[in-house]
This record gives structure tokens, sequence and C-alpha cells, in this order.
């Protein structure tokens, strides 16, 4: 499921029973960062290709921390769910806003970071009648002096850094089916990446690369349908027996489900320079009624790597065959090289919606371990030798039951929201929820541009859980190391740095700091909504480092908040506010840019 949030779908009851590397490194290292010169700007949402989100800054430290404050704040104009992180480049600081997805650069040489432009690409309002789950954005890129962002109706633009007029703006979705686009853009080798959402509308899931220079589409990669369509072909060598054979996008189908069976590609996006790969994973297969949709379901909860110059697939690894759960396969896949069980390996490590971090080898696809991170009680681990889910009977949805205490429940344990790597202590930062759900599935007939869900769900914490954490993750020995305990889920991404120190945000409203080693509470600070954006950091035109987050809470998590949903109805929002009902005691609608320096 595409986790950003509208009205229309996921509002009510009636509408939610239809819808709903950094620095030279000592320790192991990331792949494709950014170099060490560029440490003091932030050009896309994960900082750099290998998604780390590691910062080489080291002012803040848990030494200093305590004086930080706020430097200045800047508001975005819009009351909704804030998902994006600001990016830096040189003395300009570029934050995107949810819909109408403006998009600010503010001058970071002057006192108070003054407004230098502003955009408004004017999206087709209708667009917000069809978000599944909020009309947020979830970042821009920055590339050769032009700033690439996605609107929700379903275009991206090409926008000029220094002037902020409009260079090309190429339309690629269609709000008439469902479609809308909330991811944010990567640009790699002259392309620009794109993906799609509208699972919950039966879209059919894509990723594009679009020329940077003209917006012409090179290439579009489909995650259902034929070889032809998903661009699987000679070079297309998976590890895992499942995933071999000819048209599987079609064969592992009913008789043209694949048409309407989402797969959708909202999440993010990684790159491996060395081994010229791109890597990303694709979103639940539609309906969540199982039943109508006997088979794996390929291509759909999994992963592809692939040729950013073709876009030809190089290898596919399933998350979740025949998905259950809605256990979307879209969050972050960090690239790290680094010793792992007695020998240097390229591994890609990937914390799943349906519980366990996943390490990989890279170029073959390989799955080398499976670790638990969260509750879980649908599944009863992962098969290494075949790469297969072993999901357990007693908790697969059937018409006209109820089956109770799945965990964990649809948002999975944890969401979009991204986690950090440090180099420096070995340790994977994510920001996650524990939750379980109760869930009754129905036949759902699909109609083009209508809800296509056939599941109602109640989502509740997790047995002896709090519903949010922050869990440090040792990923060579496949284990937790330390968490910190959240009243809500920790809907917020996370951000590390070389100075030790970790931020993350919390969904009533506090921007946290701790240990990067330990987890010790070091420095918080209360903003004037919760924080579901990602955190970044940069250094500023005086030399100084800075640190920025968007405050505005909403999302599928904070739907309660945003959409005034009625707290009596736990089924409203697709379940999620049977869990959330405290929330608006704690917090308020925002849309507000925060950004901390030390004095």
């Amino acid at each position: 499921m595409n986790t950003s949030f509208n009205g229309s779908l996921l509002w009510s009851r009636r509408a939610a029973r239809t819808a709903l590397l950094a620095l030279a490194c000592a320790a192991p290292c990331a792949h494709g960062a950014a170099p060490a010169a560029a440490d003091g700007e932030w050009p896309m949402a994960a900082r750099d290709y290998a998604s780390t989100r590691f910062s080489g800054l080291n002012q803040i430290t848990p030494a200093n921390i305590k004086g930080l404050q706020v430097a200045f704040t800047f508001s975005v104009g819009v009351d909704r769910g804030q998902e994006a992180a600001p990016i830096v480049v040189g003395s300009t600081m570029y934050v995107v806003a949810p819909f109408p997805n403006y998009l600010y650069a503010l001058d970071l040489s002057k006192p108070g970071a003054p407004l230098k432009w502003k955009f408004s690409p004017h999206p087709n309002p209708g667009a917000q009648g069809v978000a599944c789950c909020d009309v947020v954005n979830r970042g821009v890129a920055y590339h050769e002096g032009r700033i690439y962002m996605n609107t929700l109706d379903g275009q991206t633009i090409a926008v000029d850094a220094a002037s902020g007029k409009e260079a090309w703006r190429t339309k690629l979705g269609d709000i008439n089916k469902g479609e809308t686009i909330t991811m944010a853009p990567i640009v790699v080798k002259g392309k620009v990446l794109v993906g799609n959402s509208g699972g919950e509308y039966g879209v059919r899931g894509w990723l594009v690369a679009l020329d940077a220079a003209s917006g012409k589409e090179a290439w579009r990669a489909w995650s259902t349908g034929p070889d032809s369509e998903v661009l699987i072909g000679p070079d297309f060598k998976p590890y895992y027996a499942s995933d071999k054979g000819k048209d599987l996008g079609v064969k592992t189908w009913p008789p043209g489900a694949w048409k309407i069976g989402g797969g959708n590609v909202w999440g993010w996006i990684s790159y491996d320079p060395q081994a010229d790969l791109i890597y990303y994973g694709t979103a639940n297969p539609g309906p969540w009624n199982p039943e109508q949709r006997p088979g794996d379901n390929k291509w759909t909860a999994g992963i592809f790597a692939r040729d950013p110059d073709t876009g030809q697939a190089r290898w596919f690894y399933q998350w979740s065959p025949h998905d259950l759960h809605d256990y979307d396969g879209v969050n972050e896949n960090i690239l790290l090289d680094m010793p792992y069980k007695g020998a240097q390996r390229k591994l890609l490590v990937h914390p799943d919606r349906n519980g366990y971090v996943y390490v990989m080898d890279r170029l073959s696809g390989q799955v080398l371990s499976a670790e638990p991170f969260s509750t879980i009680t649908a599944t009863e681990g992962v098969d290494l030798a075949t790469g297969k889910l072993k999901y357990n009977p007693k908790k697969q949805p059937r018409v006209g039951q109820a089956v109770r205490e799945i965990c964990p429940a649809s948002p999975g344990a944890k969401d979009w929201q991204p986690s950090a790597w440090s180099p420096r202590t070995g340790l994977l930062y994510i920001p996650h929820q524990n939750l379980c759900q109760d869930a009754a599935t129905y036949d759902v007939s699909y109609i083009a541009g209508t809800p296509f869900v056939g599941l109602d769900n109640k989502i509740y914490p997790a047995p002896g859980k709090p519903r949010g954490e922050l869990t440090a993750w040792d990923v060579a020995n496949g284990r937790a190391r330390w968490s910190v305990p959240e009243r809500f889920p920790v809907w917020s991404g996370a951000l590390a740095t070389a100075g030790d120190v970790v931020f993350y945000g919390t969904m009533d409203g506090w921007f946290k700091a701790v240990d990067a080693r330990d987890g010790k509470p070091l420095w918080q600070f209360k903003v004037g909504s919760g924080i579901i954006g990602q955190p970044m950091t940069y250094r500023g035109p005086d030399g100084k480092q800075y640190v920025a987050v968007l405050s505005g809470v909403g999302g599928w998590a904070g739907a309660i908040v945003v959409g005034d949903l009625d707290p009596r109805d736990s089924t409203a929002a697709s379940g999620f506010v049977n869990v959330m009902r405290d929330l608006p005691q704690h917090t308020g609608k925002g849309g507000m840019l925060y950004v901390f320096a030390l004095p």
C-alpha cells in the first residue's frame, strides 16, 4: 500500500471498507556515497546513492548537543503530512510541500534564510480524491543546475535551480485510473527515475526513466505482465528457482489479473556505480483479498536490480510471494561494502514491512540472512535455501472469517520511513512500529478509478511492545543492539552523523537526538506538529553544521489528525485510527520547517 493519504479513500468507515559514503571508513563503508568534498551538502532525499542517510559532518556531538537551538523556521503554507527531506546544494535549501506541491528555494547565505523563489506547479486538484493516504510528497533531487520534482497528479517537472523557472514537465500518470506520484525522484546517469502509486485502485506499477535534459521517456519497466514489458531479457539471472521462467508476470496471476495487479514503485531507489545497477522495491499486489489472485503474483512485493541505461532487469527477489497482508516491498535498500561472516561482501540491507531485516548479496540477489526486528505472527521465517517466506497458515485471510492477531499489521513492522546507517558504529538505525491487526476479507470488483481493496482491518499495539521504536540494528551479527521506545509509531526518517549523533522525530512533535553508540537520550525540542519528515544536515555558508526537519503530522498514521476523523470509528483510515485514538490529544496539524544549529 502506498502510504501517502486523502479523504476520499480512507477518511471514513465506508471508505475504509472499500479502499484504503560518506567519509573514508575504517569500519564498514557505504558504497556509492557522496564524496567527502560534498559532506556539507544534501543533494537528494537519501543524501547518497547508497541510501545511507549518513553525513560526515561532526561539529554536533554528544558533548555539545545540549546547546542546539533554533536557527530559523519557514512555513510551507500547507498543513498536511510533511514527509519530505529538505535538500541543500551550495548556499540554497530546497523544500517541497504536500499538494499543491509548492517548491521553495531559501537563501542560506542571508540571516533567517529568506525566500529566493517559489515555484507553483498547479497540479490537478482531482488528484487529492484518489491519493491513498494523504497528499504527501517525499522529496526532490538536484542534478546539474536543476531541481527535479514529482506532483501528486502524476507529473515530473524540471525546475531551474537558480531562477525557479520551469524547464520541462512530463505527464506520466492518469488520476482517472487512481494513479498518483508521491515518491522522491532520483537522477542516475542523466536519467530521472520515477515510479507510481495507486495499488489500492488496481493501478499497474511501473518505474520510468526520463532524460534529465529533455524530459523524454527513455524506458519504462512494468512490475507485472509479460517479460517484454517488465524488461526481462537474456541478462536476467535471478538467484532462486522460483523467479526463473518465462512471463512469470503473467503466469503467476489469474487470467488478466496482472493488468490491475499493483506492484507500484513509490518508495526508494539506490544505485551502485561499480556494478552499474539500480535497486528498488515493488509494492503490494491488488486487491488486498489474496483469494482473488492465487499464485505468487510476480513481480510484486519484491526487489529488482536493473541496468539504469536500458532498464533491463538483472535479478529479482520476492520478499512476500502472494502477499497476504499488504506488505509492500518499497522500503529503503542500503548498499554496504563490509566484512560479513568472515568475508568481504557487497551487501544490500533492507528492513522490510514483513518484519525481517534482509541482508543480501547485491550482485546476485542471494539472501544471506533474514532476522526479525519486530513482533511477527504472520510468518515463520525465511527459508534461505529457497528464499521463500514461510507463511503461518493460521494467519492467512479467508473470506467470511475474521483472522486475529496478525503481526505485523498492514503498515508493517516499518513502512516507508527510512533508516540511517553509520559506518562509524556499524549500526543501522531503524525507525519503526510494533503493531498487529484483526482482518476480514471480502470479494471486490475492479472499476477503474475506484477503490480495489477487499479487506476490513483493525490495528492495535503488539502485545507487550511500545507502539513505536528507534532500533539500532547490528548488521554484521543480525541482532538489535539497543532501542528507544516511543508512545507512537516512529513515522519519521532517521539521520546519522560523524558526530556520533542520531536524529529522528516523533508523531507527538518531539525532534530528538540520541547517542549513536548506546542510544542514550541527548537532546529534544518540541515543534509545532508531529514529525513524519526526514531529518537532514548540512554545512552552512558560515561553516557551521545545521540540522533540519519538516514538522507536520499526517500520512496514513496521522490520518486521524489531518483528516479530522472520529476516534470512535475503529475502521477509519483502514483501521489505523483504532491505534491512534489519542494522537489528537498530543499534536495538531502543521507545516513548518525547523532548522537548528549550535550558538
